[in-house]
């Protein structure tokens, strides 16, 4: 378990004890990997499945977490797995102690500075996560500078991976370290959409945001040319529906 996130994921556990200490494994795996299915957490953890859907069902039953949309991670045979992702509400108790710290600074920063010197702070944050992210060359391999940025995203705390879907990717944000920060200034969130922009080559769009109360943060990295179309018939906008990353992480080619 993350040791920086330790204090905080002990709040789901209810009290001292094994139990509460697997329901703060279970948050956890869920933060780095999620959504997971009950088996997925039985086999990291190395207890029985009926002890994790024990312990799904409490934090379930208490608001924390959620089932992923339907159909998600749907293949093979037999009855469809249910698939466990931390809901709006368990991610609002991940709250993390500086949060009013880091609040409080950036609004001091504002009022000394204005404006232009929270998002010059936003800049330098992101372009300080994805330094050693080389920019996509043009005719080259999107697709692979994205999983890096993914890479870079998930090294700085926001277990992202990828997913292909309809005419591009999508960069899939499992965990956000200054949600709550960002609610405020979501000149955090915009940089970062900014930079990616810079590095692919390509404009990019931000379908949600874990800020805005989403359960994941997406953006759709279009991968091929989309025909002109109307103003406004939405025709060229990737389905907002679709955010759920692939289990194995990666987008297929």
């Amino acid at each position: 378990m993350d040791t920086g996130n330790s204090l905080l994921i002990e709040q789901f556990a209810d009290g001292p004890g094994a139990d509460g200490q697997t329901r703060a494994a279970v948050v956890s795996l869920l933060i780095d990997h999620g959504p997971l299915t009950a088996g997925d957490i039985a086999e990291r953890l190395g207890i029985s499945p009926a002890g994790v859907r024990r312990h799904l069902d409490i934090l379930t039953a208490a608001g924390d977490v959620e089932t992923a949309a339907p159909g998600f991670g749907k293949g093979g045979r037999g009855r469809p797995a249910k698939w466990f992702q931390l809901s709006p509400t368990g991610r609002g108790k991940l709250r993390h102690a500086y949060d009013d710290l880091a609040g409080a600074a950036l609004r001091k920063l504002r009022d000394i500075g204005g404006q232009p010197a929270v998002e010059a702070f936003a800049r330098d944050r992101v372009d300080g996560m994805v330094a050693d992210v080389a920019p996509a060359r043009e005719g080259g391999d999107v697709v692979a500078t994205v999983e890096e940025i993914a890479a870079a995203l998930t090294g700085a705390g926001y277990s992202a991976n990828v997913r292909e879907v309809g005419t591009g990717v999508q960069i899939c944000q499992h965990h956000c370290p200054v949600a709550h920060v960002a609610t405020e200034f979501p000149e955090l969130c915009e940089a970062e959409t900014a930079r990616f922009t810079e590095l692919l080559g390509t404009h990019v769009q931000r379908l949600a945001t874990i800020a805005n109360g989403d359960c994941v943060c997406t953006t759709h990295v279009p991968l091929h040319p989309i025909p002109d179309a109307p103003p406004g018939d939405g025709s060229a906008d990737p389905d907002p529906k679709i955010t759920a990353p692939n289990p194995d992480g990666k987008a297929s080619r």
